[in-house]
């Protein structure tokens, strides 16, 4: 049986504390070691990842145990309520063997109309983003603050964010390309933390292709309750991955959308 003494907030939180002390020992390590997933290209995995998603899974098994888990490392567990928790342990091991602070601990909760309760998580920085129907916040050294999108509406003034310049398929970075030559600023490699900063009003687009589900579930639901909108690249649900459009409001996102329709 689901256990009661927890919401779903809190076994949220609990997750993300548990993620970050597995995770911080190894963090900037000189003898970390990184293997690499891919036989052509690099993807890395850490001895991090593997111990952070076991952590949240366990905490799972005890609060949560009809719940679906679906992680990055270790695959999808299927469950009985209808709900599953997506988790990527570390979203951007790149960043992470590198030693910057911008790689994150995802978190989302979902049925099968997508995520309803998220959290970013970037443990190095004590920065927790967390979206669900009561709004959006984050905690951090400056304390508890609500987020709040920005208003921006026309591509001259907006600020664009993507990890990889080389961006998906040479038609995808046609795509994004078509974007960023209209906005005021483009910024590169930020994994999740550009949809932290775009639900904390900071900037106003990311766009991104080749995702999965646990690569943006999380930042979904904290850009949705911050005001965001997080579609794919034809304006459809973007919760499976795949080519991904946040924006900071449904305007700028329908500039961004038109040109990447046209792509």
């Amino acid at each position: 049986m689901t256990s009661t003494a927890f919401t779903d907030l809190e076994i949220a939180h609990m997750l993300a504390d548990a993620a970050g002390t597995a995770i911080l020992p190894y963090f900037r390590r000189s003898d970390l070691c990184a293997e690499n997933k891919l036989k052509e290209g690099f993807d890395p995995v850490t001895i991090a990842d593997s111990a952070a998603e076991l952590a949240m899974r366990a905490i799972l098994a005890d609060h949560r145990p009809q719940d679906g888990i679906w992680g990055e490392e270790f695959g999808q567990t299927l469950g009985s309520s209808g709900r599953s928790w997506v988790l990527d342990p570390i979203d951007g091991t790149r960043g992470f063997i590198s030693g910057t602070p911008t790689w994150g601990v995802l978190i989302a909760l979902s049925d099968d109309q997508g995520p309803f309760l998220g959290i970013v998580d970037q443990p190095y920085t004590g920065e927790r983003f967390v979206g669900s129907s009561d709004g959006a916040t984050m905690t951090g050294p400056l304390g508890p603050q609500a987020l709040q999108t920005r208003a921006t509406t026309t591509l001259d003034q907006a600020i664009l964010f993507t990890t990889f310049p080389e961006v998906g398929t040479p038609a995808e970075r046609a795509g994004f390309d078509s974007v960023s030559a209209q906005v005021k600023l483009t910024r590169y490699g930020m994994d999740c933390y550009a949809y932290a900063l775009l639900a904390a009003g900071q900037v106003d687009l990311v766009i991104e292709a080749g995702l999965n589900a646990y690569d943006i579930q999380g930042p979904i639901a904290v850009i949705q309750a911050a005001g965001g909108i997080v579609t794919n690249w034809q304006g459809g649900p973007a919760h499976n991955g795949g080519r991904v459009l946040a924006a900071a409001n449904p305007q700028i996102h329908a500039a961004a959308l038109a040109l990447l329709k046209k792509a």
